[in-house]
């Protein structure tokens, strides 16, 4: 059987005009995506290698997410995913250590196979961690179609190709963090003003959800209002333009996780929805790819009014940044809807004191016109009511308006 090729050892000017030209890559822009895809094109130059992956570790889905590739995997870019310890990937990933494998590396006992790639069947491997301050932000593979034996001093290269990523990882993180506390802030701000507009309760609930979805990057999102009378929680508004979930019916506060959020007045915070029994749609959770779920207590002095849901495609770990600013958006959503009920029983009050009042004015004239008793004539008014199918109201502005005409004559 042939010797594996072994891994053109660099001098040490080429190593450091490598050095450079990933300084410059890093350097030149803040965008992550474009520095990975400049990388992997880079190492598999270096390597001779047929393919070359950098996955990311993402802490809030508890997995590793192929970020870029060379060849190109353009359907698999932040799809395929690996948890902790899945495949040789995982093992890297988990132990903090190099792996190579000269051959023969897809059927290592570790080894995971992705029918998606063709790589999966090429014999060599070489994987190293991405680090910062000894934790995982991500590893990067190497792998050739036929036998190859790396060096030592390729996997020092890389291994120092890799501290280098994993800085400008780490900076391009904390620069996207940077920006979505920006985003946060503005999107509180233009809840302020949506709840204080002038806007119809329905246009405001969803602007409130639309601005959530964005901010979070939710697959649903969803404000249900709690009726107090049944115990149920309906959806009120969602950005979701599925028809399965929009029409799912009402839940009922001591038998779901959104009404847990109800009685316990605090968010609650749910992994994987397709597996806990207390949700109430699992089938529709499957058919709608909804996974990790945060649900927040719209609250309005201490009395939730409901609930704003938000769903994730994949398993999300919810931030306490990602839970205090939705409970913000939650609580001004809550006084929004307080300010409008409150609103609505002044004009109900208000239209009840005028019907009133006109009632007393119809009820004088029928009994000067007609000699009818009080009574009587409140019993007119209210019999003409139920006949013709009108409100009290009605009937006394057309007894008033008959009087009006016949003084007129």
């Amino acid at each position: 059987m042939p010797r594996p090729k072994t891994t053109r050892v660099l001098s040490s000017s080429e190593e450091l005009d490598l050095l450079h030209r990933i300084t410059d890559i890093i350097g030149s822009t803040l965008d992550l995506r474009t520095i990975l895809q400049e990388i992997v094109a880079l190492v598999s130059g270096l390597t001779k290698a047929d393919a070359c992956f950098i996955y990311l570790h993402e802490p809030a889905h508890r997995s590793l997410v192929l970020s870029a590739s060379k060849p190109p995997h353009p359907g698999e870019i932040d799809q395929l995913r690996l948890k902790m310890g899945e495949g040789l990937t995982g093992w890297v990933a988990e132990h903090k250590k190099p792996l190579a494998i000269s051959e023969k590396a897809h059927e290592d006992h570790r080894f995971k196979f992705f029918h998606n790639l063709p790589e999966d069947k090429f014999e060599a491997f070489l994987s190293v961690p991405l680090l910062v301050k000894d934790g995982v932000v991500g590893v990067i593979n190497v792998q050739h179609k036929k036998p190859y034996a790396y060096s030592e001093r390729a996997l020092k290269l890389l291994t120092t190709i890799a501290r280098q990523v994993s800085g400008a990882i780490e900076n391009a993180r904390l620069y996207e963090e940077t920006r979505r506390k920006a985003d946060a802030i503005q999107t509180l701000s233009a809840v302020s003003r949506t709840v204080t507009s002038d806007r119809f309760m329905d246009e405001i609930l969803q602007l409130i959800v639309a601005m959530t979805a964005s901010l979070l990057g939710s697959k649903i999102c969803s404000v249900m209002l709690l009726d107090e009378e049944s115990r149920q929680l309906r959806i009120a508004a969602t950005q979701s333009l599925s028809d399965a979930y929009r029409n799912k019916p009402p839940v009922r506060v001591d038998q779901s996780l959104s009404g847990r959020a109800v009685l316990e007045k605090k968010p609650i915070v749910v992994a994987d929805v397709r597996k806990d029994k207390r949700f109430s749609y699992p089938d529709i959770a499957v058919s709608e790819g909804l996974v990790s779920l945060l649900s927040l207590p719209m609250l309005f002095k201490d009395k939730a009014l409901g609930v704003i849901n938000t769903y994730s495609a994949q398993e999300y770990d919810f931030s306490k940044e990602d839970i205090s600013v939705l409970q913000a958006v939650a609580n001004q959503c809550a006084s929004a809807i307080m300010q409008t009920r409150l609103l609505q029983e002044k004009l109900t009050a208000q239209e009840a004191l005028e019907t009133r009042k006109l009632v007393e004015r119809a009820k004088g004239a029928l009994m000067k016109k007609r000699g009818l008793s009080e009574p009587d004539a409140f019993r007119e008014i209210q019999k003409q009511s139920m006949d013709r199918r009108k409100s009290m109201k009605e009937i006394a502005e057309a007894i008033l308006l008959a009087e009006d005409l016949g003084q007129s004559r």
